[in-house]
């Protein structure tokens, strides 16, 4: 099947004053071949290249199938295809004839957003170098833009060899040291929170891991702060010290936990235009620009506080929708829709500065268990020891959480543990919008997946029959030494068949709830007024 590990058969590059072409001017675009990989560089004095498009040709003859990658999050948008040349696949994807699958992608951390098309006549490749949506100015400077990798496995299927794959792309994951499970707050509270409420759900969440050695986590959503969804990260009144309520979370017997969104503080946007990401914001005061070393001292100490106050894990959100204003799901073949507008620090690409962010965020918070929410799952492998993989689940729309939920968790379950540890978020229970019979399900699946387990479970909704289901989950969640694979991802995007430890398992995500599921569209985004 098609090898992209040779020479392209045409170049492009596009820079600020020209569109597409095959004169570079002074860009120098060269390749290293070496152990089953291709590495791209780039090199610009005076030109500032935007994108450098690579094409190598190959005839499709025979019946295929194809599942690419998205930029950050799944919106239950992840499934096997016929080729479409109109699709463009982030990061990597996958060709499979029913006895052959090969994978074709870049490694991670690479230092620009790459995205393919697959057509009948051979691939694309767009290596996406800007900064913020101008060329970049290089100096002189040569980058290192990614390194490609192509492997074709046969005799296994095509979920094993995605795995395979996974492991290809990423060599060096950094994982908890041990299993990850427990409660979050949002889908009950939606950031109507106090530190009264916070300390029930721990006894709450505690009592669910009764003798259970490795504890859960409690982690505290938005809404412990001033504002809602936005710094600065400092206590609300019904909050108070912070550090006395995660010794508090500890002493209930769990694991304290607490939400942030780094990017996003309009007291300090406000101080000084140099530091806020220069874009069209409506209605919003622009976020602040994390290539700007007066925020980069900000986004220190901000870490270096929450660390001090004692919490275990660190969950960091909205970086994607704050670094490129919207999130995965609004980009096609582009990681920002805008026009002309660029970062601070214009030297490096969009790429490179979203890396040395969530590398300072990792050496902040060592010690930390570190979930990505909201980020770029090429550039967080091996700096998260978590990553949310789809959109938000939730508390009051089954269709919601079938769609979002059991579709990231099945695609991109390859990824767990050789990227990270996949979150597919959390079994919701709030009211009895969603007939337990559904939840229960979604909970055996989540629990048996071999990723983290997260509820988020209000204690007045949940019966003693619900108490009972999460009991034996966390049990299982606590160890996690499960296997899963979803047997019928070729054709279901929400696979109901899985074999789970050699054994094959089926869900019924369907039956008794059409009245559930004809309600109307799965809602786009995540909102408090939509979930």
């Amino acid at each position: 099947m098609l090898n992209i590990i040779r020479q392209p058969d045409d170049i492009l590059v596009s820079t600020d004053s020209h569109p597409l072409s095959r004169d570079f001017g002074d860009i120098k675009v060269r390749f290293e071949q070496e152990n089953r990989s291709l590495k791209t560089f780039v090199y610009a004095k005076t030109e500032k290249p935007k994108f450098i498009c690579l094409r190598w040709n190959y005839k499709t003859q025979e019946p295929v199938r194809v599942m690419g990658d998205k930029w950050e999050r799944a919106y239950a948008d992840l499934f096997w295809s016929s080729i479409n040349p109109e699709q463009f696949m982030p990061w990597y994807f996958f060709i499979s004839n029913g006895t052959q699958t090969t994978g074709i992608g870049v490694k991670v951390r690479p230092n620009s957003f790459v995205s393919f098309e697959y057509d009948d006549r051979g691939v694309t490749a767009w290596v996406d170098v800007r900064c913020g949506a101008m060329g970049v100015d290089l100096n002189g400077r040569e980058l290192h833009a990614c390194t490609f990798v192509n492997e074709s496995y046969s005799g296994i299927s095509s979920f094993n060899a995605a795995v395979e794959f996974c492991k290809v792309m990423s060599p060096d994951p950094i994982l908890p040291k041990e299993p990850v499970y427990g409660s979050n707050n949002w889908y009950y509270a939606y950031g109507e929170s106090s530190r009264e409420q916070i300390l029930k759900d721990s006894e709450f969440v505690a009592s669910l891991a009764e003798g259970l050695s490795n504890r859960p986590y409690m982690v505290i959503d938005d809404g412990w702060t001033e504002k809602m969804t936005e710094g600065p990260w400092i206590p609300s009144d019904k909050f108070g010290n912070m550090g006395t309520l995660a010794q508090e979370i500890k002493a209930k017997g769990v694991k304290p936990g607490i939400w942030v969104r780094l990017l996003a503080d309009p007291d300090l946007s406000l101080k000084n235009p140099e530091w806020q990401l220069k874009r069209d914001c409506q209605n919003y005061t622009p976020p602040i620009d994390p290539s700007h070393p007066v925020i980069k001292d900000y986004l220190r100490e901000t870490l270096r506080r929450i660390r001090g106050w004692g919490y275990e894990l660190l969950k960091h959100d909205y970086s994607t929708c704050d670094l490129f204003e919207g999130f995965g799901l609004n980009f096609n073949g582009m990681i920002t829709k805008e026009e002309n507008w660029s970062f601070y620090d214009k030297c490096k690409t969009s790429a490179e500065i979203t890396l040395d962010f969530y590398r300072l965020i990792r050496e902040e918070t060592e010690g930390m268990v570190l979930i990505g929410c909201d980020t770029i799952p090429h550039l967080c492998a091996g700096l998260v020891e978590i990553n949310r993989v789809g959109d938000d689940t939730s508390s009051k729309s089954w269709s919601r959480t079938r769609a979002f939920g059991i579709n990231s968790l099945a695609f991109r379950l390859p990824q767990n543990k050789n990227f990270y540890m996949v979150d597919a978020d959390c079994v919701c229970i709030f009211g009895d919008y969603i007939p337990w019979e559904m939840n229960r399900q979604w909970l055996d699946l989540l629990a048996r997946s071999g990723t983290p387990l997260f509820v988020s479970c209000d204690p007045a909704s949940a019966t003693h029959e619900m108490i009972d289901d999460i009991k034996k989950a966390f049990k299982i969640a606590s160890v996690s030494d499960d296997i899963a694979e979803p047997l019928d991802w070729e054709y279901n995007k929400n696979p109901s068949l899985w074999l789970i430890n050699d054994k094959k398992t089926e869900y019924d995500w369907i039956s008794n709830c059409y009245p559930i599921l004809l309600k109307g569209k799965v809602p786009p985004i995540a909102s408090p007024d939509n979930l």
